[in-house]
Formats: structure tokens, sequence, C-alpha cells
């Protein structure tokens, strides 16, 4: 096929954090390279970058040589200096993650090691010098991380959707893609107002349907993206909280805990409270997508999970039910806080991809083929690293085209 049939060279699909920042990057490492983007939504960021807590992650949870741990450190210095540089809301405020009982010790000192291996300086507290942060909060011990912050991300993603087009990118919204088409010299896809754009080259940045675009693509991923609804609640007694506080987290599960973050705006959000969606943007309990459900219970992945995580799982889907049971989990860490504190806030919807034999995808996980790339896997810390991640996916990209 001539180059002048082509509509760009790289389309990505996908308008949240990962999508604009492969775009972002890919107009910088090769000027020239014409990009366009696709989001159905009528804004970038509608979905996982716009809902969640905001949190700068910096990087002590993850596997050390991990992607995560590799682009999280990384990723938390680069977003700092975007916000800066762009005049985005932003606070380095630092955390502490709060053992509140001695059996927890032993976790929380493994947790400080890991992050000194990733390079992150952490100091470890005993109850007087956790005052000194945080008067009302209750624990054995603690670890005072310092470049953990928070930030605006969605104000990260309209201004990498700014910038990309300044550079030249076309970002197309309230585009659907319907079909694909992979070609022996491209891609072609099919959006749901009609258009067709023809691209050598095809990034995959869908999020919560990463999955149903690459079987689209004909790609056969042996993963499943399962959502899982982030509940959240607002503290209406902020002054209880400065910073961020965190739980000692659980191994077993990669969801860190109910915790309680101080935004940008001053409010604190205490959560999320994960438990599994009924569709993949189901943010209210009230929505249910059958076909998705269907397809959800139908991947054998979901159910290794149910009774692998079962006790997990069970505590999780009470504190949903029981804003008591909620409570009594904040008390944990805040004990000044009662149910008349916490009132209802907006939910977000987590993209986790889950292996057929049940084993919860834990680090960023991106497939190539001849002509694409496929992000599968990008959960927390995704927005925090999304700079980086997106240098990787763009330089992933440019190699399908041979640029590389």
């Amino acid at each position: 096929m001539k180059a002048a049939a082509f509509d760009c060279d790289v389309l990505v699909i996908g308008g949240g954090i990962i999508g604009l920042s492969t775009a972002y990057a890919l107009t910088r490492a090769a000027p020239g390279t014409s990009v366009v983007v696709l989001e159905k939504e009528p804004g970038p960021a509608r979905h996982q970058t716009g809902r969640n807590s905001g949190v700068i992650h910096s990087g002590i949870y993850y596997r050390p040589g991990s992607l995560k741990a590799r682009f999280a450190v990384r990723g938390a210095a680069e977003t700092v200096k975007f916000c800066a540089e762009y005049g985005i809301p932003h606070q380095v405020t630092g955390k502490l993650i709060v053992a509140t009982g001695r059996e927890e010790l032993p976790r929380l000192h493994a947790l400080a090691q890991r992050g000194r291996e990733n390079g992150i300086p952490v100091r470890e507290l005993g109850p007087a010098q956790m005052a000194e942060y945080e008067p009302e909060v209750a624990g054995v011990a603690a670890i005072r991380v310092g470049t953990t912050g928070v930030c605006d991300f969605a104000a990260v993603a309209a201004q990498l959707a700014e910038a990309s087009a300044a550079s030249g990118t076309e970002i197309r919204y309230r585009e659907e893609v319907r079909s694909l088409d992979p070609r022996p010299w491209g891609v072609a896809v099919g959006t749901s107002s009609g258009l067709v754009v023809r691209a050598r080259a095809l990034v995959n940045c869908a999020g919560l349907h990463g999955d149903r675009v690459a079987a689209l693509a004909g790609e056969r991923p042996d993963v499943r993206i399962v959502p899982f609804r982030g509940e959240y609640y607002e503290l209406t007694r902020p002054e209880l909280v400065r910073g961020l506080v965190y739980p000692v987290p659980d191994p077993a599960f990669p969801f860190l805990g109910v915790h309680l973050t101080r935004g940008v705006e001053g409010g604190v959000h205490v959560g999320p409270n994960a438990v599994p969606a009924p569709a993949r943007e189901g943010y209210a309990r009230s929505t249910v997508r059958p076909g998705e459900l269907a397809a959800t219970l139908a991947w054998p992945g979901f159910w290794r999970i149910a009774r692998r995580h079962w006790r997990y799982g069970a505590g999780e889907l009470h504190r949903s039910l029981s804003k008591r049971a909620f409570t009594a989990a904040v008390r944990r860490l805040l004990p000044a806080v009662t149910q008349e504190d916490l009132r209802p806030a907006a939910a977000g919807v987590r993209a986790q991809a889950v292996l057929r034999d049940g084993t919860l995808v834990d680090d960023f996980m991106i497939m190539e083929s001849s002509r694409a790339v496929h992000v599968l896997n990008a959960p927390s810390p995704a927005a925090t690293a999304s700079l980086p991640i997106g240098r990787e996916v763009a330089r992933r990209a440019l190699a399908r085209l041979g640029r590389l």
C-alpha cells in the first residue's frame, strides 16, 4: 500500500493519561511522526485517570527491578516537574505507612527495606515521632516516605493532550472503536461515527477495554480485565489528617487497603474499598451490563480469584454494604472518626488484568505484535508513572515503524 493512503503513522486508542503520554512522547522522540488519538468520551481522562485519589506514588511498594518500581520512582519526580512547569496543582506532602498492631511490624520493616532497594529515602518512626506528622493517627510504628505527593491527574492528562496537539497530534473525541482490521501494511480502524483511520502502527491504551481492543486486533492474550469498583468517602472533618496515611498492605492482594488522602483542594478522601464491579464502567452500584458481567463470570481466572481470596473479598464486600464496618476499618488508623464524619464520594473502577489461572497481574503488562503495541495492564501507579510509561510505549511503537 502506498504511504499516501495512510491517515497517520501511529494510531493511539484511548485518551487517558497513558494514551496521551504516549502521543506526547511520540511527538518528542520522532518529530514529524503523524499521530492520531481516538477517545470514545467527549474529553480526556474520563475513567481511571480522572477517578483516582490523585496520589503521586513514591514506588516503595513495588518489587525492585519491576517495571512498576522503575517507572514509579522515575515518574514521581517527572510528574512533580511537569506539574510545576505547567502550573498544575500539586503538593509533595509525604506520607505515613502505619502499622496498627505488632503483628504488622515485620511487613513494615520489609517494606522499608524494599523502599531503600528502590532508591527511596524512608524514615522509620515510633509513636511519638508519628504524632509530629499526624497527631490523630494511631499505630505502633510507621514509615515516613517524603517523596509521595498529590496532584490533579485529570489536569495532567489535559495538558498532555494540549501539548501533543500543539505538536501536530490529532485527537478525536466521541470516536468509539468498533472494528479493527490488521493488514500486512498496518491497521484499519473503524469507529462509531463511521470514521476509518488507516495507520502504519497501532497503540492500544484502552484501559478498562484494553483486552477487548486486543481481541479486535486478532490477538488472543491469555488475560482478561476484571473490573473492581473503588468506593470512597470524604472526611467532613479534614483537619483530622494533615497529609497521606496508609496501612501496611497485604502482600497477597494488589490493593493498598483503606487509606487517607488529603488532596490538592484540601479535602480528605477515605478509601478505596475494592469490590468486583458488574460493569467495566460500573461507578454506581446500580450500573450492571449483563454482557460484561457474563464475560467476567465466564473467565476461569475470576473463580480462581474468588476461591483464593474469598475471605479478603468478603471483608471488602461487608465494608461496601456496611458504613459501620467501613468506619471501623478507618478507626484502626484514625480513632477519632465516626460514621457521621464520612460522606460518600465518587467511585472509581480499576482495570485489573487476571490470568486464566487466577493470578492477579501485578506489574505493567505490554504485549507486542508486528504492527501493534497493547498495554494490557496499567494499574496504580500508572498515573504517577505515565511519563516514563509513555516513552516506553512510544519507543516500542516507533520500533514497529522501523524508526529505531
